[in-house]
């Protein structure tokens, strides 16, 4: 099954809530991994299984990283308020950073995110390629068949 990240700054949260309510019966066939407050509102919104990791200052956008690297995260979604800044703005940055160093698809709006859950791409198999991620280790001879 594959995994979806879920974040929401505090600002989106009840978007990223409205917009799972929505979309539950394809939420139903995802692994869902979510940081802190937002995993504990969806849960109780929709009643969805959830994992939820540390609230992002705490360290949550950096535990979603690591699940990325490790080749746990298939898709975020990703609800941010490009309005307001952050004080965990370097995390949120870094996780960014990760997403697309390791070829995450990532949304950070209801369209995008619309897209993402409904691409037919999911019952293919589909595996995003590794290329920026394979020439950096074979640059520096650490590459790992």
């Amino acid at each position: 099954m594959d995994t979806l990240a879920l974040i929401a700054h505090d600002n989106q949260k009840a978007t990223l809530i409205d917009w799972a309510k929505r979309h539950i019966a394809i939420l139903k066939g995802f692994q869902l991994i979510t940081t802190g407050t937002t995993g504990r509102l969806l849960k109780q919104a929709t009643g969805l299984p959830v994992k939820s990791l540390q609230s992002g200052p705490l360290g949550g956008d950096q535990q979603i990283g690591a699940e990325i690297v490790e080749g746990r995260i298939h898709a975020i979604i990703f609800f941010w308020d490009p309005l307001s800044s952050m004080p965990h703005d370097p995390d949120v940055r870094a996780l960014l950073r990760l997403a697309t160093l390791w070829n995450i698809p990532m949304a950070c709006n209801e369209a995008s995110a619309d897209f993402i859950i409904g691409s037919p791409l999911w019952q293919t198999g589909y595996r995003p390629s590794r290329k920026l991620v394979e020439a950096y280790l074979k640059e520096r001879d650490l590459f790992q068949v």
